[in-house]
Order: C-alpha cells, then sequence, then structure tokens
C-alpha cells in the first residue's frame, strides 16, 4: 500500500455543520473567461513567507494578464482568521482566499466561496494532478470548490554540531530517546539553569497551535485528541496510559529534568539562533533557515510513528470579472514551475502530483523527511467539523495552565485529572454540536 492510498484511508474527507456564523452570504459560480480586463484582485495569505510566492505566481501572469493587478496582503495567521470572519460575512473579503480546509468547513456550509468554474473543477479532479484526499479537502458536499495548494506536514530538525558535541550520531527513534536526548543537549550555566534547550517544547503563545503541538507528540504514543467512530462522529478518548505519557513527557522536561522552560526562546527563530538544539515543525522552517541561518548546521528525520497533515487551498470570493480573474490566478499557481519555486524558496509542500522534485532535494537533503518517509508511516490531520478550533483552543488553555503546574510532574493521578477534564470538555463541545460518537 502506498502512503498516498494510506493518508487517504486514515484522514476524513466529510464536513459538518457549524453555527458559528450569525448570516450567510450566497455566492453564485462564475464560469472561466479566457481573457481577464484590467482590475485589481487581493489575495488574503496567513503566512507572511508565501507573500513572495503569491508575488511571483503574479509576475508570471503578466504576459497573459498584462492589466491585472495583484495585491497580496499577508499577516499571521490567527490575525488572517479573524480577517476572514468579518470580511466574509460583511461581503469585504479577497477574492483570493488562502485557507486550511478545517477553518474554511464553516464558510463553505454557508455558501461564502464561490464553486469552482468547469475548467477548474475538471482540473482539480483530474487524478494525474491530486489524489483523493486532496481533492475532497478543496470541495464541500462532493462539489469542487476550492483549488488544493500547500501542506503542513511535521518533522524534526535537529542541529547537527550539537549533537556531536553530545556523543548522539542520529536522531531519537523513540519518545523516551526525545527526552534522553534532550538531557544529552542542554547547555546550562554555572548554575544549572538551561541556556540552550535540549528540546524546543510549544508551551505558551498561538492559542490553538499549543494543543496542535501537544497532539503531534501524543500522536507518536499512539493516541488522538478526538477521533472519528464508525458512525463518522467524533469522540475525545486520550485519558489513558499514552495520554498520561504524552502530557508527563512536557512536564518532566520542564520542571523536573529542566532541558526546556516557559521562558526559554523557542521554535525556528530559537533554532536558527542556536537556543535550541532541536524541534518538531513544518517544512517551511527549511527556505528560512536559509534566509535567516544559512551557515546553521543541521538535519532533520521522520517522527517515530508519523505526523499531522494540514491541507491548504486557494478558495474564491466576489463576482464577475474579479472573481474571473481570481480563478485564473489560483490555476497559475499550480503550475508545476511555481509550485517548484514554493518549494525550493519557501519549503511548503506542494500537493500537486507529479512533481519533479529531484534536483531541489540534491541541493537541500533536509526535505527528504517530508517527501522519503516509511511505508509505515502514519498521518493525522484536523478534522473537518465545525467546533474543531474551539477544541483546540479549549483544550490549549489547559495544557498551558499543566505546563505551568510543576506539582504536576510528580502527579500521575493529578496528570490523569487533568487528561480527564479535557477529555470531557471536548465531549462536552462534541454533544452540543451533535457531533458525540456513542
Amino acid at each position: 500500500m502506498t502512503c498516498v492510498s494510506k493518508l487517504r484511508r486514515q484522514l476524513p474527507s466529510g464536513a459538518f455543520r457549524l453555527a458559528l456564523l450569525g448570516s450567510a452570504m450566497g455566492i453564485a459560480a462564475v464560469a472561466m473567461a479566457p481573457a481577464v480586463s484590467a482590475q485589481e484582485i487581493r489575495v488574503w495569505s496567513g503566512y507572511p513567507e508565501l507573500a513572495p510566492f503569491y508575488e511571483h505566481v503574479a509576475e508570471g501572469m503578466k504576459a497573459d494578464y498584462p492589466d491585472l493587478s495583484v495585491k497580496v496582503e499577508a499577516i499571521a495567521l490567527r490575525e488572517h482568521e479573524k480577517r476572514l470572519a468579518l470580511g466574509l460575512t460583511s461581503g469585504e473579503a479577497a477574492e483570493v482566499i488562502e485557507l486550511g480546509t478545517s477553518t474554511a468547513t464553516r464558510y463553505l456550509e454557508n455558501g461564502l466561496f464561490n464553486t469552482a468554474p468547469d475548467e477548474v473543477a475538471a482540473f482539480v479532479q483530474d487524478p494525474a494532478n491530486f489524489n483523493d484526499f486532496f481533492r475532497d479537502s478543496a470541495s464541500y458536499d462532493g462539489t469542487v470548490s476550492g483549488v488544493p495548494l500547500f501542506r503542513g506536514q511535521s518533522a524534526l530538525y535537529y542541529n547537527t554540531d550539537m549533537f556531536e558535541a553530545a556523543g548522539l550520531t542520529e536522531p531519537p527513534a523513540d519518545m523516551a530517546e526525545y527526552t534522553k536526548y534532550a538531557e544529552a543537549l542542554t547547555q546550562r550555566d554555572a548554575n544549572g539553569a538551561p541556556t540552550v534547550s535540549g528540546w524546543s517544547l510549544r508551551l505558551s503563545g498561538g492559542g490553538q497551535g499549543i494543543a496542535e503541538k501537544f497532539w503531534i507528540n501524543m500522536f507518536q504514543y499512539g493516541e488522538n485528541l478526538v477521533e472519528q467512530s464508525a458512525d463518522g462522529k467524533w469522540k475525545a478518548d486520550f485519558a489513558n496510559e499514552q495520554g498520561r505519557a504524552a502530557l508527563k513527557q512536557y512536564l518532566e522536561n520542564v520542571h523536573t529534568l529542566k532541558t526546556v522552560t516557559v521562558e526559554m526562546p523557542a521554535d525556528a527563530e530559537a533554532f536558527e539562533r542556536g537556543q535550541t538544539a532541536m524541534f518538531i515543525r513544518e517544512s517551511w522552517v527549511i527556505g528560512d533557515i536559509a534566509a535567516k541561518a544559512p551557515d546553521l548546521p543541521y538535519a532533520t528525520a521522520t517522527l517515530p510513528r508519523g505526523s499531522i497533515v494540514a491541507p491548504v487551498s486557494l478558495w474564491i470570493s466576489g463576482e464577475g470579472a474579479e472573481a474571473e480573474a481570481a480563478w485564473a490566478f489560483a490555476q497559475a499557481a499550480n503550475e508545476p514551475d511555481n509550485l517548484l519555486w514554493l518549494l525550493d524558496n519557501v519549503g511548503w509542500l506542494p500537493n500537486r502530483l507529479g512533481l519533479d522534485y529531484s534536483s531541489i532535494l540534491e541541493a537541500k537533503p533536509a526535505l527528504a523527511a517530508f517527501v522519503d518517509y516509511p511505508d509505515t508511516y502514519e498521518f493525522f490531520s484536523l478534522p473537518n467539523i465545525g467546533p474543531v478550533e474551539e477544541i483546540l483552543t479549549r483544550a490549549a488553555a489547559r495544557l498551558t495552565e499543566a505546563f505551568a503546574n510543576p506539582a504536576l510532574a510528580t502527579d500521575d493521578a493529578a496528570i490523569d485529572g487533568v487528561l480527564v477534564a479535557m477529555q470531557d470538555e471536548i465531549n462536552g463541545l462534541l454533544q452540543r454540536e451533535g457531533l458525540l460518537a456513542e
């Protein structure tokens, strides 16, 4: 069985109702026109590092669309999501909107994105272009409504010089080794306080991102934050040995072993500055390192069990000539040369099939952990259900409180209590929406 087929079987493709929007705006489908007259379209992105990519796409369109002006507005993801909630319901949104499927579902349910014209739908439905999972990620109720673009997928980044200094010759093979490696890699001052973290963990900030990163770690233990049942509904059932192991690992590293602290620099910025020895993140970091720390000695590795996959598509809003130009832009973004430029210069993984990555991998071997993984590698994705963001935000609040409590580190019963409370709250949210499995 190929990794693509496993991905398709393991990840959900359905969508569910969310009553978060007070009003809905019906938008009619617009057929693709062969030419675009003079006008401006806007591209809204939640990833600032993608602004050069969209500008690159716009520059490449000038020969065929000399009168088209493309304005790229890329801001931080959470601010982007707030902007969308206001812009789409008021009719003031950009014509091209970049958004992950799990968040786009609420707008698709309320008819706030255009349905793809026949030409675009045929492009997305062509199995030579996209596998079923990515086709479905850009569809709603069986109808193509967007154009798949890129995905987030995680791997381990580690500083090879720091590994060598610690006597480590290969990346950790399981979660127990992650903690052992973190101990060996942590650098301390004369008082024993960590100055370089052995393993940068997401401990604060970022709202639902805390829960997503915890989910990635818990997945390595064989557990999920929520799981889908045979009837298509969902349930949280992680208050068990696996969930305890995942949470306890955070607590031990912070409070017992002190390989990392809440206050220490974290994430990609810390890694690029040599302030952490290893961390788990998506492929965009490779491009960020090339731009900000080109001499950094590092490598990547697959995770012990598997990774989260977060598909992102381009969705279209608006009418008439602007909508036509927006669909043309979305298709241009999917040209092979542009997608290879995206991977090479930004680091996000294209969703389109049939791309030749060989020259890029030769120059950037760190990308191999994202595109060359074992046949046994598993994937999960955020469920395409209305309350997913509320679930993650509520879970993140409980996790942040737990991470700051040193008493939990040596109290398994108290850890179990935190997990039970978080599990019950998630199941309560699912029940409220009629999505709770028996």
